[in-house]
């Protein structure tokens, strides 16, 4: 088992990431290294799977478990060996592995391995997430152009124009590099790897840096922000001073829908690719489809410029931030609001707070996510039973607040910063009290279901209603010391 690459203390490991310029003869071999990766990557899959259909064959045969073909493993360094000898005598490889480098099979061989890896976590519930399949093959039309560097001549040429990579020589770039330059001659800075891939209709290199960083002191680091995020607003801040601010959101997609509209109805009426019949697109269906992705992809550089905005305005700013522990996922599950918070981009703005503030040695603070932030007044701390989305106005039954219920929320939000720091709610503090939510929210809920006998007569059936409340849970007061997490 390889062990995980620690940079040196002082140092981080951070991605530069250029736009390549390459000539027709360079796209060609970019192509060809990451059609090797995909072509390594299915062998290995296949290879590994093998061994899987022949011994549930043979078990429909009655051959015991010791006759049995033995398990393939699918470590790297054995799909490394085994890869290595077939591939002068495979007649798949033996005519063209040669043309790349050694880096674009590791690439696809890697990839399968932590595929396999993957799978066999999630069958064991040792991984997080949703459940992982068994790994498949890869398409070559729906496949991702992909490749990883990690050996040979990695550099940045001294004009600050040009990269060199292996067995693809000098590219250019449309961005100087004249930064990570800079810090590689002033040995400050040291290239691991570099990974090129094709999105978004060009080329693009990242390279891995392990590269000294010292922390830049925010403007405020003794102050907190509370970022309550939406659809109506991008983002609402309330910071422990009492400031509000209303960040407004783009909508990029939607000043684009119309031209997507049209463009997708050009698409449709062209003759376009069918895997059944083997028909292939026509040259007016690939031109009407690259101006469709155009459009997409001119929505997803505009939305990624304004998030890295607004994130880095927030961690140059303030020394604290406090983020809610959304359930994007479940979000997008709603038809009505699923194409806004998919454009907003809610779990990409958590994940850039998290990522810069560490970078500035500053704390992000992840609220609990069954606190009632949009319930909770910011005022008296009374919690109502019920808000539904439609309401935009929260009313306190109890002092008579009346706000809007996105600052409402942020200003819980900052509120709990207070709660961490003196270091009482805090996600692990052993004396600190499970705060139950109104109505059982912190708590999964079991419908009963009808025609069931719960040993209750008075019903048809012998079923019997759920226990309703005797009194409507009412407006009551929210400890603010919720459970919270630190990153």
């Amino acid at each position: 088992m390889s062990r995980k690459f620690r940079p040196r203390p002082g140092f981080i490991v951070q991605a530069y990431k250029f736009t390549l310029d390459a000539n027709v003869g360079q796209e060609q071999g970019l192509r060809s290294h990451c059609g090797a990766a995909r072509a390594a990557y299915n062998w290995a899959v296949s290879w590994v799977t093998a061994s899987w259909w022949q011994r549930k064959a043979e078990a429909t045969y009655g051959i015991g478990e010791e006759e049995m073909t033995p398990w393939r493993p699918w470590s790297l360094p054995t799909l490394r060996k085994e890869f290595n000898r077939i591939k002068t005598t495979d007649q798949r490889f033996a005519d063209w592995w040669e043309e790349n480098s050694k880096e674009a099979y590791s690439t696809g061989l890697a990839n399968a391995a932590a595929a396999f890896d993957n799978y066999a976590k999630s069958k064991q519930g040792k991984r997080k997430g949703g459940r992982v399949c068994v790994p498949r093959l890869k398409q070559r039309r729906k496949a991702r152009l992909t490749c990883r560097f990690t050996t040979g001549t990695i550099r940045v040429e001294p004009d600050g124009r040009h990269v060199t990579l292996p067995r693809l020589g000098k590219i250019r770039t449309y961005e100087p590099t004249v930064k990570l330059l800079t810090r590689t001659q002033g040995g400050t800075a040291r290239i691991l790897s570099a990974t090129v891939r094709h999105e978004r209709g060009r080329w693009f290199v990242s390279l891995q840096v392990e590269t000294a960083r010292n922390i830049t002191r925010v403007a405020r680091p003794d102050a907190a922000v509370g970022v309550d995020l939406g659809v109506k607003h991008l983002a609402v801040l309330a910071d422990s001073s009492g400031e509000i601010r209303y960040e407004p959101n783009p909508k990029h997609l939607d000043s684009v829908l119309n031209l997507l509209r049209v463009s997708s109805r050009r698409v449709t009426r062209r003759q376009g690719p069918d895997r059944r019949t083997g028909q292939k697109p026509s040259k007016r269906w690939e031109k009407a489809n690259r101006e469709r992705n155009k459009l997409h992809y001119r929505v997803a550089n505009l939305r990624a410029d304004a998030l890295h905005k607004l994130t880095t305005r927030v961690r140059a700013e303030y020394g604290t931030a406090v983020v809610e522990d959304l359930n994007v996922a479940g979000m997008l599950r709603n038809r009505r609001l699923a194409r806004r918070v998919a454009d907003a981009g809610f779990g990409e703005i958590r994940r850039q707070l998290t990522y810069k503030g560490q970078r500035n040695a500053c704390r992000t603070i992840v609220a609990n996510r069954w606190f009632p932030s949009s319930k909770t007044c910011s005022a008296c701390g009374a919690v109502k039973a019920k808000l539904p989305l439609h309401v935009r106005v929260f009313t306190c039954d109890s002092c008579g607040l009346v706000l809007d219920r996105d600052e409402n929320a942020a200003r819980n939000l900052v509120a709990l910063a207070t709660a961490c720091i003196t270091g009482t709610g805090v996600a692990g503090d052993q004396d600190t009290p499970r705060v139950s939510k109104p109505r059982g929210a912190d708590r999964k809920t079991r419908r009963q279901r009808l025609g069931q006998n719960t040993g209750q007569g008075g019903r048809a059936g012998g079923a019997s209603l759920l226990p309703q409340r005797q009194k409507e849970t009412g407006d009551r007061r929210q400890d603010t010391k919720a459970q919270l997490a630190i990153w």
